[in-house]
């Protein structure tokens, strides 16, 4: 296969995040990749899809944002969290071996690096947006017109909730939170010249991106509309110097272990996180060094903590010129499919289910199937009870609605919503009381586990007999995500798996020991050491001359235990081929170590977001005796050690051939959006033409085993996508 470095040339060079001095430890004195430095590697795979011509110009732009957006929580949450282990004199090294001081020192100088790119990103897509009549102007190319129109603007829908803070002994300076972006001004009083210090936050509840009127698409920031009328708000005063800066707090939430109310808890606990340490401070590069020192010293950063930015702060927010009105400079829309299956039983999900287990493929196949399953239990008088893991979600969410619809009609309803969904913590305790106000059993889960398996299960009376229909999924409840993440919805009322299902709500609710399981496997309890005697069973195939194979698709690949066994697999002649789309520590394809080692990454208009694991069991894959197995955890310690997931074999011969030869040949076959990784632990992207194959495209334009119908031609049927040694 025909492999370059990512995008060579000029300007591309920037964003590659593959070049030269950027790779990581040597392999023939390493066995695992650092964390910190792979996942700065995967957002920088992120960044290079701004200048992949397969993309719309918009959405280009999106992927600056989304890696904006990253590169944010990193800091907020590892870049914090190694800062905590360096204050506190922690001195324990990371599986790779380096101390917190010493990942600390490299990664703040590759974060620097990735930010860099990305303003030189910005610069580029800039110019590409006003090539195409959407501009991005400053306040020098502003034309008398357009100055009238913004004080107008400014006085309507800017000036009233704008509050200008002077900084004095009397006004002391203000606190600033997370993601808190402001302006620092040096003022004169025109009178007598006075100086004053001033700060004016910027709010968040006002576009940042303001279009002016006219014929084309024009914008200026909302910093660039109050700089021309901050007259307004300080009317007697001129301005001599002013800036932009952004603060990012540490948002990792601490708690006592032994809190009595899980929820009071929390709720004290965000109100820390709010105002958690400086981690990064970014001030524009054009603030008078008086103010950058006020800033500085009044938000008690330290001198690792300050960034000067020469461009955008907040590139996140660029996702709001996404929605301009270009809908040409955007991928064409995706209607997602609703699976003919249940529609040939009447919509009625449960006579489809009954018939035969039925798996989703989201966002190709529509997550509207999920919401009907829930819909259909809390309407239908058959049904009984309903249990219902939470993990994330919408404010809105149907799913929510669903339950608290079957609460109402005196259903025995079940929700497991887990708190410490990092970032949703707060709208699943709003979700939370909405539920139990309808009479809803609401469960947070364990103190010191995440409830990260996605699982509803439904009893339902069928001639007098109680009969089980169970979904696991490898996504969220979520039904914005399930749009733009690829994830599986697995249905079934296979009495083992549905017995296995109560069994782990009981767990959840009744902290009792983990029960013995039929076909499931539960973390914390059992999932590595299942995993990995999978792996040795590959081995030992392997030592009997059988055919020896693995598969496995996931998000992220940390664990050091699974890592070695992996690594002693490849030594004994498996070949295992992996596609990690973010974090990944093991190497690939050195000798001696992982030579039968193969890993890509998968970047492109969908994240690649399910986790599917295939064992040959003693054959070539794919093959239909293959172990296939679908999960909501990722092979990291902490879903193993930290978290309640389960894995689920896949059994039914359609779903079998669905998931194998269909979803992981194609994502293995997949050449258009695909990254390699080298020996080095670096990843080159593959270098192919316009016909190269796309997994994404693939599963657009092709109804799976579920949706029916027949594929076109060009890829050679729905379920048996061919996948050479080679690939």
């Amino acid at each position: 296969m025909n492999l370059k470095k990512s995008d060579t040339s000029n300007v591309s060079k920037l964003v590659a995040g593959e070049t030269e001095g950027t790779s990581l430890k040597d392999p023939s004195t390493q066995r695992y990749i650092n964390r910190e430095l792979s996942w700065l590697s995967f957002n920088d795979r992120v960044l290079s899809e701004c200048y992949s011509e397969r993309h719309p110009l918009l959405e280009r732009v999106r992927f600056l944002s989304i890696s904006g957006s990253n590169l944010d929580e990193f800091h907020m949450v590892r870049v914090a969290g190694l800062k905590a282990l360096v204050s506190a004199g922690i001195m324990e090294l990371s599986q790779d071996g380096l101390t917190p001081v010493q990942q600390l020192t490299t990664v703040e100088s590759r974060s620097a690096e990735l930010r860099h790119k990305q303003s030189e990103t910005w610069k580029f897509l800039r110019s590409e947006l006003s090539r195409h009549d959407v501009e991005v102007i400053n306040m020098n190319h502003l034309r008398e017109i357009d100055r009238a129109w913004l004080e107008q603007y400014f006085e309507e829908y800017v000036f009233p909730v704008l509050t200008p803070l002077a900084i004095d002994p009397a006004h002391p300076f203000p606190f600033v939170p997370n993601l808190g972006f402001a302006m620092a001004l040096q003022l004169r009083r025109k009178r007598d010249g006075e100086l004053l210090r001033a700060h004016v936050p910027l709010p968040t509840q006002v576009d940042r991106f303001i279009c002016l009127p006219g014929p084309t698409l024009r914008y200026v920031t909302l910093e660039t509309c109050v700089h021309l009328c901050i007259h307004h708000l300080f009317p007697d005063f001129d301005v001599s110097g002013m800036g932009l800066f952004r603060v990012i707090r540490d948002s990792e939430i601490e708690f006592e272990d032994e809190a009595e109310d899980l929820m009071l808890s929390f709720e004290a606990a965000l109100r820390e996180r709010r105002r958690g340490n400086v981690v990064r401070l970014e001030i524009s590069s054009d603030m008078p060094l008086e103010l950058q020192v006020l800033v500085v010293n009044e938000l008690n950063a330290k001198e690792g903590d300050v960034v000067e930015v020469d461009g955008l702060l907040g590139l996140h927010q660029l996702a709001q010129l996404i929605e301009c009105g270009r809908d040409d400079l955007k991928f064409a829309p995706h209607t997602a499919r609703f699976p003919e299956r249940i529609r040939e039983f009447g919509d009625n999900c449960f006579a489809a289910i009954r018939e035969k287990d039925i798996i989703v493929h989201h966002p190709y196949e529509s997550f509207d199937v999920v919401v009907q399953f829930l819909e259909q239990a809390a309407a239908d008088p058959q049904v009984i009870a309903i249990k219902q893991t939470l993990y994330r979600t919408t404010p809105d969410s149907p799913i929510v609605k669903a339950l608290v619809s079957a609460a109402e009609a005196g259903k025995s309803v079940t929700a497991l919503i887990e708190l410490k969904a990092r970032f949703d913590e707060e709208a699943n305790m709003r979700l939370s009381r909405v539920m139990e106000r309808v009479g809803i059993q609401v469960v947070y889960g364990f103190m010191n586990l995440k409830t990260h398996a996605k699982v509803s299960y439904v009893v339902r009376k069928e001639d007098g007999i109680l009969t089980k229909y169970t979904h696991f999924g490898t996504g969220n409840y979520h039904p914005v995500t399930a749009k733009i993440y690829t994830d599986l919805s697995f249905f079934t009322c296979d009495p083992a798996l549905s017995n296995d299902a109560a069994l782990v709500f009981n767990f959840l609710t009744g902290y009792g020991e983990p029960p013995k399981f039929s076909k499931l496997t539960f973390a914390p309890s059992c999932l590595r050491s299942e995993i990995i005697k999978l792996i040795d069973e590959e081995i030992a195939h392997a030592k009997s001359g059988r055919p020896a194979t693995i598969w496995a698709k996931m998000n992220s690949l940390v664990d050091a235990e699974l890592i070695d066994a992996l690594y002693r697999a490849s030594g004994h002649g498996v070949q295992i081929d992996l596609v990690v789309r973010g974090v990944c520590c093991i190497y690939a394809g050195v000798p001696g170590m992982s030579e039968n080692i193969r890993v890509k990454s998968i970047i492109g208009r969908f994240l690649e977001h399910m986790r599917i694991w295939a064992f040959g069991n003693g054959g070539d894959l794919p093959r239909a005796s293959a172990k296939v197995y679908i999960s909501s955890a990722d092979w990291m310690q902490r879903n193993f050690d930290r978290r309640c997931e389960v894995m689920i074999p896949i059994e039914n011969p359609t779903v079998h051939e669905q998931v194998l030869e269909q979803i992981l040949v194609a994502n293995l076959k997949d050449e258009a959006q695909s990254w390699h990784m080298q020996r080095d632990g670096t990843y080159e992207r593959v270098n192919v033409g316009d016909e190269a194959f796309c997994a994404h495209d693939y599963f657009m334009t092709n109804p799976s085993l579920s949706g029916r119908g027949s594929a076109l031609e060009r890829y050679g049927g729905p379920a048996r996508l061919r996948i050479s040694a080679e690939q």
